[in-house]
């Protein structure tokens, strides 16, 4: 799965628990029509991916989704979510450039309804 959009927060690596478990939080917004901040996680050898990137940046984030159960000490069972990243790209905003008001002549209308063949034309044409 990706996600993609803009960067909207850098966390700061954190060591979790004891042992050498490392993390970095990292937040994208998609651009969509109501924009949704998702966090995700960098784990481990992972978390130097995130190191080249700066908030407003526009990316594309591999991540696999992750839930785990867990039994509280009173026996109530709970569930939770995680999204981890596995990989990290810029997206090329150049790819897709949006067309400006003036610029809207240099674009071709659609053939006039007169230029499509006749239906006697295309009946010539069909394979049975």
């Amino acid at each position: 799965m990706q996600v993609e959009g803009k960067i909207k927060m850098i966390g700061e690596v954190k060591k979790v628990g004891a042992g050498d478990f490392v993390k970095i939080e990292l937040v994208v917004t998609t651009e969509e029509q109501y924009p949704q901040h998702i966090l995700i996680e960098f784990v481990q050898d992972k978390v130097d991916l995130v190191d080249p990137y700066k908030v407003g940046e526009a990316v594309k984030v591999s991540i696999n989704l992750r839930g785990r159960e867990w039994v509280d000490p009173q026996g109530v069972t709970k569930y939770f979510n995680q999204i981890q990243g596995w990989r990290i790209e810029r997206q090329d905003t150049s790819k897709h450039p949006q067309p400006a008001a003036d610029n809207a002549a240099q674009y071709k209308a659609p053939a006039p309804a007169a230029a499509l063949p006749s239906e006697e034309e295309e009946d010539d044409d069909l394979p049975f």
